[in-house]
């Protein structure tokens, strides 16, 4: 699921920051400070003693999407070049301010986790997708022209993430779905801090975007990247079954649907020009 994505990745359109910041900056904002902190203090406050969950939580908060916010920003019609960018970013910040984040917002409450662990799923479900796009990219043009590349093999790669994507929800729901059925209290005991979470910063990304005068294109970009959450590192972490586990599963639960209906809410704004168009 994760390769696709990342053969976007390209250092190249990092110079492109200068040229439009704003939107990228904002995105980077929410996705590092305002989504880990809001995460943090929502778990600490509904999770005490629970601490799986919450890591689980803060796990999901401290982590940006790099892979299906590509689909939400296709489905939104917004700037891909930005998604693209963004999603680029994202993906050099994780491999360095993921883990030190993560140890920080659980160390507050003197909740221990595996540095050594952590660090390994950093590397298992960014850093090895990553090479993988990168080495395969290279040699690709090389042999077959970057035409071929962007036109014939990213296009079907993109259509077997979307399949790998359904894939990993069916089987991460059905590896964990004893743990769910076992554990009811949790799911919703679970559920209030992730969507309370999600109306913040949903709600803190929407105003930045019309307090910064974003157009639609930039602005639905930077709303979807800076709302959405990378899953996988927690079940990679405490493994399928777990409590964590069950956190992880709650939070892509809620937030698939979550933005899809932004996706169609910021098609409403557009219609009545919250946004410039």
């Amino acid at each position: 699921m994760m390769y696709p994505a990342l053969l976007n990745f390209q250092i190249g359109e990092l110079k492109k920051l200068a040229k439009a910041p704003k939107p990228i900056l904002l995105t980077l904002f929410s996705n590092w400070i305002i989504a880990p902190l809001v995460t943090a203090f929502l778990a600490y406050y509904f999770l005490e003693g629970k601490d799986q969950l919450i890591i689980a939580l803060i796990l999901l908060g401290s982590s940006p999407c790099t892979a299906i916010v590509i689909v939400w920003g296709s489905m939104a019609k917004g700037n891909q070049e930005q998604n693209v960018i963004i999603t680029s970013i994202n993906t050099i910040t994780i491999m360095f301010l993921y883990a030190p984040v993560v140890v920080l917002l659980t160390g507050i409450q003197g909740i221990m986790i595996d540095r050594y662990e952590l660090f390994l799923s950093v590397l298992v479900f960014i850093g090895l997708p990553m090479l993988a796009g990168f080495v395969s990219k290279k040699l690709l043009v090389k042999s077959k022209g970057n035409e071929w590349f962007e036109n014939i093999y990213k296009a079907f790669v993109g259509k077997i993430a979307m399949v790998a994507l359904l894939i990993t929800l069916i089987v991460l729901f059905a590896l964990n779905g004893k743990v769910l059925i076992e554990n009811p209290q949790e799911m919703l005991l679970v559920s209030i801090p992730l969507l309370i979470g999600f109306a913040i910063v949903v709600g803190f990304n929407v105003l930045m975007t019309k307090l910064f005068n974003l157009k639609y294109k930039e602005a639905v970009i930077t709303v979807l990247i800076g709302s959405s959450s990378h899953f996988e590192i927690a079940i990679g972490l405490y493994g399928l079954g777990s409590q964590a586990a069950l956190g992880t599963t709650m939070g892509l639960f809620w937030e698939v649907p979550i933005m899809l209906a932004l996706v169609y809410l910021s098609k409403y704004f557009r219609k009545i020009k919250f946004w410039k168009d």
